[in-house]
């Protein structure tokens, strides 16, 4: 019967399908728009490329070049006024309730020429995908109508509102706004969830800022990136080849002499160095600090454990005021922050030669053994283990 296409599904049946079909966009945004054409951490069969740009053709009208060059000025212009849609500037219900008008109106010619190099400029491309946009998800509409019927209304509604709510909207919008931190980097990304399993590992969304050049987007052994397990599969049939997903570093213990490739090891795991900074030398000193501190401080010890390890970009006025009140009090306190940011400084510095590096780090690490301070020696300790080689 034509009231229910050709297929004649039950409800059950249809909302199966249209998941399905939904899901296959996610994964066509994570994988190759995101992590392939946005980032080059991916390598795709031409094959497999060629079914997500046809695929989002019919269910987003999304082009390439638009899509890649948008969220690399996303990066490179994070959280400030020239970043396409930051809800620390532009505030979270604006991009929340109109990601996708912000995709539009961000992708402007200035933006596609200077960030939208490496995308597709084929025959396909130029006469077809960018040309007629709406002919795709006009296409699609046909196809769920013929194939569903009446209800292939509600089925291509839901195709069309998949990506503008879930991924310029959740992800760009609550994915720099609420969430846990599993780094500190420069910018207010934060995981969304630890299950990246709704929209393709996206809800990773910290991991990702953290390391936006890598394939794979968790970092935690309780995270899930389903887009990773995607990439493995389709890597089994020759279809795909991560590129790199985890810093080149290596501890390897009983090591104790700092060189250069400790270094290097050390800046190129820094994000990771300066959370275990955090776990082991900030938090156990602070737990004991806290048994010192009056009764006005001791209430926002939470706090102040954030602080002590949040970004320096990302605190507040007042924060800041907060911060140093108690750093002022407590010496111990101030010397580990202190120590902390020299710690960093050799990552940040732009222009010091290798040596130099390798001399700050040596510098750093006898200061920390002769601190006085045993969470800050061991840590000093921990810290020559490191290289850019394995064991052996």
């Amino acid at each position: 019967m034509w009231f229910n296409g050709l297929l004649d599904l039950s409800v059950m049946q249809l909302i199966l399908v249209a998941l399905g079909m939904t899901h296959i966009t996610i994964i066509s945004v994570t994988l190759y728009l995101h992590r392939h054409s946005a980032h080059n951490s991916l390598d795709l069969h031409p094959v497999l490329k060629h079914f997500f740009r046809f695929w989002l053709w019919l269910t987003t009208a999304q082009n390439t070049k638009e899509w890649t060059a948008i969220h690399r000025k996303h990066h490179a212009k994070c959280e400030t006024e020239d970043d396409p849609h930051s809800p620390v500037v532009l505030g979270i219900k604006k991009v929340l309730l109109e990601g996708a008008e912000l995709y539009a109106s961000a992708a402007t010619p200035e933006t596609l020429e200077r960030y939208g190099q490496r995308t597709p400029e084929d025959w396909i491309e130029r006469n077809v995908y960018s040309r007629y946009k709406v002919l795709g998800i006009t296409l699609m509409a046909v196809i769920d109508l013929a194939l569903f019927g009446v209800h292939g209304i509600w089925i291509w509604a839901l195709q069309m509102m998949w990506i503008p709510v879930w991924a310029a909207g959740v992800v760009n919008g609550i994915g720099h706004w609420f969430g846990y931190r599993n780094f500190e980097c420069t910018d207010n990304a934060r995981n969304i969830s630890p299950l990246g399993l709704l929209i393709g590992g996206e809800e990773l969304h910290n991991n990702h800022h953290t390391y936006p050049n890598s394939s794979k987007l968790s970092r935690r052994w309780y995270e899930v990136d389903i887009g990773w397990g995607y990439i493995r599969l389709f890597q089994l049939f020759g279809l795909a080849t991560p590129k790199g997903y985890r810093p080149i570093a290596h501890h390897v213990p009983g090591k104790q002499e700092v060189d250069v490739e400790t270094v290097q090891a050390i800046a190129n795991n820094r994000f990771d160095i300066m959370r275990q900074y955090r776990k082991r030398v900030m938090e156990p000193a602070l737990r004991q600090q806290k048994l010192l501190m009056d009764d006005e401080i001791r209430p926002r010890y939470r706090k102040l454990k954030q602080l002590l390890s949040r970004e320096v970009t990302l605190i507040k006025p007042k924060e800041q005021e907060t911060l140093e009140s108690v750093l002022e009090r407590h010496a111990v306190l101030r010397q580990l922050y202190d120590k902390s940011h020299e710690l960093q400084a050799l990552w940040r510095q732009r222009g010091l030669k290798p040596q130099e590096k390798l001399n700050a780090l040596m510098e750093w690490c006898k200061e920390a053994e002769a601190s006085g301070i045993r969470y800050l020696e061991d840590f000093a300790e921990h810290l020559r283990a490191y290289s850019l080689r394995p064991a052996g």
